[in-house]
């Protein structure tokens, strides 16, 4: 058995004889704080449904592979690894996916390669753009998410070149 064995139940009595002494009802704080949870899952069920349509539609039509296609000549002329286009297009929209792409690039390509190192740091650097907008926004009611996605679109493509850039830097 290892330390990490014991971190979880470490830490689950910790806070409940946390609570104990700061003379709090942990039972009831544990529930009130489920139901809280339970009711923000609702809430962001409708964009999370939404979000997961959207991306089955987008893959099934081909919309994605055809994007990749187009945008892959470019990338390619700056020194981006054709390879990792589709992470580039795909993680985005879909963390799973993206996930699915990654181990793909590493599969066939060594993962010590320029793809399978860019490959990587975009897994790392980048984030899954329209699922976090969506629960966000849909856990707190807002509206009006468009200069966050512009903002947020741009910083995963910064990360997309600077994960290219990043490689050269430190690996050739």
């Amino acid at each position: 058995m290892s330390l990490s064995d014991f971190l979880i139940p470490f830490f689950v009595v910790a806070v409940i004889l946390y609570g104990v002494y700061k003379k709090v009802d942990v039972f009831e704080a544990f529930t009130e704080g489920a139901k809280n949870g339970l009711k923000t899952s609702v809430e962001i069920l409708p964009a999370l449904i939404a979000l997961v349509v959207c991306v089955g539609m987008l893959s099934a039509s081909g919309f994605l592979s055809c994007l990749t296609e187009i945008i892959s000549p470019f990338t390619t002329a700056l020194g981006f690894p054709e390879e990792c286009v589709s992470l580039a297009v795909l993680k985005p929209v879909s963390g799973s996916g993206s996930t699915a792409m990654l181990n793909e690039i590493l599969l066939n390509n060594h993962p010590d390669s320029f793809a399978g190192r860019v490959a990587s740091v975009i897994a790392g650097a980048t984030e899954t753009t329209f699922y976090t907008i969506a629960i966000y926004f849909g856990s707190a009611n807002l509206k009006g998410s468009k200069r966050i996605l512009i903002c947020a679109l741009l910083a995963d493509i910064t990360g997309f070149i600077f994960s290219s850039v990043t490689v050269r830097l430190f690996f050739y």
